[in-house]
């Protein structure tokens, strides 16, 4: 079974890390000047300062973060489990503050929020009026084309089990 695995992206979590570094910066340069306000000075270093071990746990992290076979595709971050290619019934890009998401259609009978209580469900039916779904891959870490990505996974959800593994092993020539 070939498969191929999308890892986070240590470009981007450099980046993070040197903006939250640079906020810390300034927070501690606001608290040397006599007129600069200290509360705000505490509250940038505070704030930005609980952003570098998030951001260093981003860069460190070599687990993959999704996974896509010829059975489904595995988020580590969205679903515990793999999500077969035959439950899923669209596949759509949606976008919020520069961050892309794709957006997985699935039957309400195999919607996660189905065995979980009335709280998650609450939640769910908002993801949903916001125009998300119960099942979105985020792409925020991830290094990849999310265009080609979502047009790769309608692929994907159309083919034949025979035809998934040779679109897998393109996908792989391609990466």
């Amino acid at each position: 079974m070939k498969e191929f695995r999308l890892y986070k992206s240590r470009p981007k979590a450099l980046k993070l890390l040197l903006g939250c570094a640079a906020f810390v910066a300034i927070g501690c340069f606001m608290l040397t000047q006599p007129t600069a306000p200290k509360g705000v000075a505490w509250m940038s270093i505070g704030f930005f300062g609980l952003g570098i071990p998030v951001c260093l746990f981003q860069l460190f992290d070599r687990r993959p973060q999704i996974i896509v076979n010829d059975i489904g595709v595995f988020d580590r971050t969205m679903h515990h489990e793999f999500i077969n290619w035959e439950l899923i019934q669209d596949v759509y890009l949606a976008e919020v503050n520069r961050q892309v998401f794709i957006c997985l259609v699935v039957d309400s009978a195999f919607e996660p929020s189905r065995r979980k209580g009335k709280f998650k469900q609450g939640v769910a039916s908002l993801n949903k009026e916001l125009g998300f779904q119960e099942l979105n891959i985020s792409l925020a870490f991830v290094n990849i084309d999310a265009f080609r990505f979502a047009e790769f996974m309608l692929a994907m959800r159309g083919a034949a089990p025979p035809e998934r593994e040779v679109l897998v092993q393109k996908a792989l020539s391609n990466l």
